[in-house]
C-alpha cells in the first residue's frame, strides 16, 4: 500500500462523545480522519525501532581492555600451545581464546545503532498508531481493561482545568470507565528477576492509560501524574513510543477535546 493511496482505505466516519467530569456526554464530535486510517503494524514497528534506537547511547571498549598483562608466549619446543602465558602460573592471557582475555569483537562506537526512517513513513506510523487507539478490539488485545462505551475517550477542555486533586482524578477515571486499567497496573507491578534490581530498575510495571493534554502543567495532568501506569504527553511531541510501547499498537488513550484539532493540524500531511 503506497503513501498516497492510504486515504482510499479510511474507515467510515463516526462520532465520538465528549465526556464531562461525571462521565456524562456533553456533546458529540466527528472523529478526525487521522483516527480512521488503516493500521499498518509493519510501519508502526519500524518507526518504533527508529525512535527507540535514537535514544541509545553509543558504547565502546577501552582499547587496552584485556591487554594490561605481562603475559608472554613461552615459545616453541615445550609441547605447549604458543598462547601468551602469565609467568609463574602458566595461565593463558591476552588473547581472545583464553579465560579473562580480551574480547574478539567488542562493541564499537562507530557502529550505527539508529535505524532511520523517512519523514512520511514516520508520519504514517504515528497516524496508524493513533488509529489503533480507536479500535476497541486492538486495545483489549494489548491487555488494557476498560468499560468505556466508545474509543478513543475524549474529555472536555473544562474538565482538564477543573480537576486539581488526585481524589477527583480517580473519580473522573471511574466515571469515564478506565480506572480499572490503573488498578490492573497496580496489581501486576512486581519485582524484577535478576541483577536489574540493583541497577535502578527494581520494578516491572505494565503500561497504563495515556493522557494527551494541551499542557503537562494543567491541573488534571498534575493530579494524575502519580497514578500507577498513567502517562501524560502533549500533542506536539506525541510519538509511536507513547502510542505503541514495544511496537504493539492499541494503547488505551484519553484525549483532551482541543488536542484532536492540534494533532490533525500537525499530521494533516498524511491526509491527502
Amino acid at each position: 500500500m503506497s503513501y498516497t493511496s492510504l486515504h482510499l482505505y479510511l474507515r467510515p466516519e463516526i462520532n465520538v462523545p465528549v465526556l464531562g467530569a461525571s462521565g456524562e456526554v456533553v456533546r458529540e464530535i466527528p472523529l478526525p480522519e487521522i483516527f480512521r486510517f488503516p493500521v499498518r503494524k509493519d510501519i508502526i514497528k519500524r518507526v518504533y525501532l527508529s525512535e527507540f534506537t535514537a535514544k541509545l547511547q553509543p558504547k565502546g571498549r577501552d582499547p587496552m581492555a584485556g591487554k594490561r598483562t605481562s603475559a608472554r608466549s613461552y615459545g616453541v619446543g615445550l609441547g605447549l600451545a604458543r598462547v601468551p602465558r602469565i609467568r609463574g602460573t602458566g595461565r593463558g592471557a591476552l588473547v581472545n581464546m583464553t579465560r579473562g582475555g580480551r574480547l574478539a569483537h567488542p562493541p564499537r562506537v562507530e557502529k550505527r545503532i539508529h535505524e532511520e526512517v523517512n519523514r512520511k513513513e514516520r508520519i504514517i506510523g504515528i497516524v496508524s498508531a493513533l488509529s489503533a487507539t480507536a479500535i476497541p478490539e486492538m486495545v483489549r488485545d494489548r491487555g488494557h481493561r476498560f468499560s468505556a462505551k466508545a474509543l478513543p475517550v475524549v474529555i472536555a477542555d473544562e474538565v482538564v482545568q477543573s480537576i486539581s486533586k488526585t481524589k477527583e482524578a480517580k473519580e473522573l477515571l471511574n466515571a469515564i470507565g478506565i480506572y480499572e486499567d490503573v488498578a490492573r497496573v497496580r496489581e501486576r507491578t512486581r519485582n524484577r528477576a535478576g541483577k536489574g534490581k540493583m541497577r535502578g530498575r527494581r520494578l516491572k510495571k505494565p503500561v497504563g492509560p495515556l493522557f494527551v493534554l494541551e499542557s503537562r502543567e494543567a491541573p488534571l495532568a498534575l493530579s494524575i501524574q502519580n497514578l500507577p501506569g498513567v502517562e501524560v504527553v502533549e500533542p506536539l511531541i506525541l510519538s509511536v513510543i507513547h502510542l505503541a510501547p514495544g511496537g504493539v499498537p492499541g494503547r488505551l488513550a484519553v484525549f483532551q477535546e482541543s488536542t484532536l484539532h492540534m494533532l490533525h493540524e500537525r499530521l494533516k500531511v498524511a491526509v491527502p
